[in-house]
């Protein structure tokens, strides 16, 4: 069925066919040659919808044809993609006795082989067949009679059929997990490239995204490449400015086509390196899923600052823009809300505290993508020296193409950060609301983010070392200040042991085996109420570090390690974790 993307649901297809007592109200469609339905083509979904009130449909191709067990079916635009199996008729498959191989190798299949075995191991089998399979030695007849009647002499097996919207509503039914696609890069696999429309190319589909986090520098990272010859950035969105946020939003399910016409189509495709960034890919659950099987070969950056700092940032930023619950509370009451709290309160909490769990999000990009494809920018570095943060990047890149940021940027001393310097000594900065300055940050908020990213910064120390790429100098500090914190704590007397982090001269990833404190009685507390439980008169506090949590967050990823309070008080009560209310 061919169709063109008309506004009118009555055309003269239609007339035709009911002339002829042709339903045109099954609800399903397919399309010739595979065309359309997978790699995904928006205008024959759309026109399918509005034209023809298409609700299910069925391809081969997805993920890919082969291996077939791995066939899936996904939902788009609300239509219904089965998959389909093949049967081995072809439009030109006619005559029995010239059936490919022979008319046994037909029947093998049918009794015991290869087609009977896809009705067996498939809870739902969908099949396409042509007009010419049912003229001349009808085939398409033999073929199914002869298998129903062999599966059904031969098994249990009870076989029922369905109309295809009430069969795609079952299947989807007994499989809600694929409902979401996941879609896959069109030049990795041939048929799908043959497929595809020729006036597609992958070539617009970015090498780089910068994934975050938020207040981090991502926005200026994405001025600075921008200035660069060789790279070339999205569009901006109407909704989201320069960011496009097509891997971790709702957007994603617009399609592959969506994404790319954000991005322009290079005049040299090797020279020239499209990038985009979105700071909420960091630390969302899809996110690296979903890239890797886009962009496989994509270079991932992020930018880390001072956890801490990103959080009062985050505050901040809120309350810039009238958020109302940032207006209502104060920065520490954010942070140390209770599980109890009103639901608009632990969701701020949530944004200011969970995208600091670098070290859990960060191994989450790296199930899905090489470590060597993957670069730590150290945020704070970016901000006093960007340019020896962008030759790093370029390197990183592989751009061979030099670009003397030193001369290109000029630092404004009444925004506080580096800015594009044009023609005639004017400058290009960041917006207006880039650059704030706020209060600093209260002591007890301080102490209690500095006790409660300890863990996370720790691991983060280890992950680094184990990339083989340098701590930030906020990374140390927040190390050191920590490694002093402990020992202090120490010397209180004998008592319980638990591991200690200390770092060491050269490696600041090392573990002091253990160090002894005075304790009367444990209670366990789980972030982020514990730190208010150190802080209470006649506490001996400090933390010890247990294997990481399974994931449980409602966002999904790693949790960062549990942290555990020592008290002199065991009657303290027990407090859900953050990523668990």
């Amino acid at each position: 069925m061919i169709v063109g993307p008309r506004d009118q649901s009555e055309t003269p297809q239609k007339n035709t066919l009911r002339e002829h007592g042709i339903p045109t109200d099954a609800g399903y469609a397919v399309s010739p040659h595979h065309s359309g339905v997978y790699p995904v083509h928006m205008q024959l979904y759309a026109a399918w919808k509005k034209v023809w009130g298409i609700r299910t449909t069925s391809t081969e191709e997805y993920p890919h044809l082969k291996p077939s067990r791995n066939r899936r079916g996904f939902v788009h635009r609300n239509i219904m993609v089965l998959p389909r199996q093949t049967c081995g008729l072809f439009t030109h498959t006619i005559f029995y006795r010239d059936y490919p191989g022979g008319p046994e190798e037909l029947d093998r299949s049918i009794r015991g082989g290869e087609l009977f075995l896809t009705v067996v191991l498939n809870p739902i089998s969908i099949f396409m067949t042509h007009l010419s399979n049912y003229g001349n030695d009808r085939l398409g007849s033999y073929t199914f009679v002869n298998l129903a009647n062999f599966v059904q002499s031969r098994t249990n097996l009870r076989l029922q059929t369905l109309p295809p919207v009430q069969l795609a509503r079952k299947y989807f039914e007994l499989f809600p997990e694929q409902r979401d696609p996941l879609w896959q890069n069109p030049c990795d696999d041939k048929r799908h490239q043959d497929i595809w429309s020729k006036e597609k190319t992958c070539d617009r589909l970015p090498k780089l995204p910068v994934i975050g986090p938020p207040k981090t520098g991502t926005t200026a990272l994405h001025l600075f490449l921008a200035m660069h010859p060789s790279t070339l950035s999205n569009s901006p969105s109407p909704q989201t400015f320069e960011e496009v946020q097509f891997f971790n939003r709702k957007d994603y399910h617009r399609g592959v086509d969506w994404y790319m016409d954000f991005f322009p189509v290079p005049s040299n495709a090797t020279a020239e390196l499209l990038f985009e960034k979105s700071a909420n890919y960091f630390h969302s659950e899809e996110a690296p899923k979903r890239a890797a099987s886009l962009v496989p070969k994509a270079k991932i950056i992020a930018t880390l600052v001072d956890p801490s700092d990103r959080a009062y940032s985050w505050y901040q930023h809120q309350r810039s823009h009238e958020d109302a619950t940032a207006l209502r509370f104060s920065f520490y009451e954010v942070i140390s809300a209770r599980p109890s709290a009103p639901p608009e309160l632990r969701a701020l909490q949530k944004r200011c505290l969970v995208p600091g769990w670098y070290a859990s999000h960060t191994e989450r990009w790296l199930l899905y993508f090489p470590a060597f494809q993957l670069l730590i920018v150290d945020g704070q570095q970016l901000r006093t020296d960007p340019a020896a943060v962008l030759d790093e990047v370029r390197r990183f890149l592989g751009v061979s193409r030099r670009y003397n940021y030193s001369e290109a940027l000029t630092f404004d001393s009444h925004k506080g950060f580096w800015c594009q310097l044009l023609q005639e000594g004017k400058t290009k900065c960041l917006g207006k609301n880039k650059g704030r300055k706020y209060p600093p940050t209260d002591p007890d908020s301080r102490a209690f983010l500095s006790s409660y990213y300890r863990a996370p910064n720790l691991g983060l120390s280890r992950l680094l070392h184990r990339l083989g790429q340098p701590l930030p100098a906020w990374l140390r500090q927040e190390l050191q200040k920590a490694n002093g914190r402990t020992e202090r704590l120490a010397l209180e007397g004998d008592g319980e042991e638990c591991p200690v982090p200390r770092v060491r001269k050269g490696d600041e990833a090392g573990v002091k085996p253990t160090a002894r404190v005075r304790s009367a009685g444990r209670t366990r507390l789980e972030r982020p109420a514990w730190a208010e439980a150190a802080s209470r008169p006649g506490a001996r506090a400090r933390l010890c570090h247990a294997p990481p949590r399974a994931p449980t967050g409602a966002d999904g990823g790693t949790c960062p390690r549990e942290m555990h309070v020592e008290e002199a008080a065991a009657d303290q009560p027990r407090a859900e974790s953050l990523d668990t209310a």
